[in-house]
């Protein structure tokens, strides 16, 4: 099945939904994905952070007439799946099926996230889960050292925390605000249904009408996205804890994925970090032996975004490991790529992306995301042509506008 527009349609229903279809005849099988666009931890206030993680925990878990059980049996009878996620910068529904359980499945799907009874055991079981994931992320060296370089780059920016939320904030929410939350922000406008498989667009509007037809936006204000004020700075923080070894990230304030200088930053992350013939990898573990562990990544955000690069190395070489991975960094200020390198980075990058859109799930995936963060599903055929039109200059100039020593956060853990 090839990624082009004559298989993808897109429509908007009269409720405000919009509604993507890649149509795949060649298999039995419909993946779906329901994004809520204005929802995720952008969108939540510090003292309620890790809201919109607990909705999607207990979502779920009961409606105004099934409960928690019955929803797990009537997926499980005929074997599809069904669940609920959430994300910096959106709401996620997830469903798989075969072709004659669609209806079924989506129809369950919709009373999940019109009509959820928010069950009060159910509330405190999944806080307290959620209470001891917190707990344990606070054991671990990456997660640790991931946390302090967060919270340097972003502050009190909603990015600055974990979508889980902190132990104060998760032990605070109520039932009256999983509720307000809900009302506040799942409305049918606020919704894009991605669907990809063996159903055509005519035939989607049918059953997603029939379904979700009679669910109409509330005269309500929709929350709407507004940058907060972020500056880049110069931050260090180390924790010192005897561990097997020193995890150190380095990261940097990034542009937001409509910024252009978003293709140039994404394939600076493939040259960097991506796989075993990485410049990181290469220089730090091959030739040197430095590191365990080391990469670099570069989220695609609604809002200013973190390039970050890390390694994990023994305890005794912390600081070498510091300089070497500080010089890696810098080396791209100073010293043009070679065209070769530049080629070969752009090759690895359009080879992964090509090779990510294979099935159902991840082309309703990648269309929904596109659209639900607003480039539109025609911007699987302009990221690639951004990738190809990026020079040799652009890595540099990109490099020294973001990569200067202060504008970079480093975190270490370890002794």
């Amino acid at each position: 099945m090839k990624a082009n527009q004559k298989h993808i349609q897109k429509t908007t229903l009269s409720n405000g939904i919009t509604l993507i279809v890649i149509e795949n005849p060649t298999t039995e099988i419909i993946a779906g994905r329901i994004f809520c666009r204005h929802a995720g931890s952008l969108w939540e206030s510090t003292h309620q952070a890790g809201i919109f993680h607990l909705l999607a925990s207990v979502m779920s878990k009961g409606t105004q007439s099934l409960s928690s059980l019955e929803i797990a049996q009537k997926v499980e009878s005929i074997g599809a799946g069904l669940s609920t996620d959430t994300s910096n910068d959106y709401f996620l529904v997830s469903l798989k099926t075969i072709t004659a359980d669609f209806p079924e499945i989506l129809a369950l799907a919709a009373e999940i996230l019109r009509f959820p009874s928010f069950p009060d055991h159910e509330i405190e079981l999944e806080k307290k889960l959620i209470l001891q994931n917190i707990l344990s992320q606070k054991e671990q060296p990456f997660n640790l050292a991931f946390s302090q370089l967060r919270e340097m780059i972003y502050g009190e920016h909603p990015y600055g925390f974990s979508v889980l939320g902190t132990e104060k904030t998760v032990t605070e929410l109520t039932v009256k605000d999983l509720k307000h939350c809900h009302n506040k922000h799942f409305t049918p406008n606020n919704l894009t249904i991605s669907l990809a498989g063996k159903i055509n667009l005519d035939q989607a509007i049918l059953i997603v009408e029939e379904i979700f037809g009679d669910w109409q936006p509330l005269n309500m204000k929709t929350p709407q996205f507004t940058p907060y004020p972020l500056s880049p700075q110069s931050n260090y923080r180390k924790l010192n804890q005897e561990t097997q070894q020193s995890i150190i990230m380095m990261g940097y304030l990034a542009p937001e994925m409509k910024h252009l200088d978003y293709p140039v930053l994404k394939l600076l992350t493939t040259y960097l970090g991506n796989g075993l013939s990485s410049r990181l990898f290469v220089e730090l573990r091959e030739k040197r032996g430095l590191a365990y562990d080391v990469s670099a990544f570069y989220p695609t955000r609604l809002d200013k975004s973190q390039f970050v690069v890390y390694m994990g190395t023994s305890p005794n070489n912390t600081d070498i490991g510091k300089e070497g991975l500080y010089n890696e960094i810098q080396r791209l200020r100073k010293n043009k790529l070679s065209i070769e390198e530049l080629e070969t980075a752009k090759s690895k990058l359009l080879g992964q992306y090509a090779l990510g859109k294979q099935t159902n799930g991840e082309f309703a995936q990648i269309f929904g995301w596109y659209e639900t963060l607003g480039l539109g599903i025609e911007y699987d055929t302009i990221f690639p042509q951004e990738i190809t039109n990026v020079t040799l200059d652009d890595i540099q100039r990109v490099a020294n506008d973001y990569f200067q020593d202060d504008f970079l956060c480093t975190s270490i853990v370890g002794q």
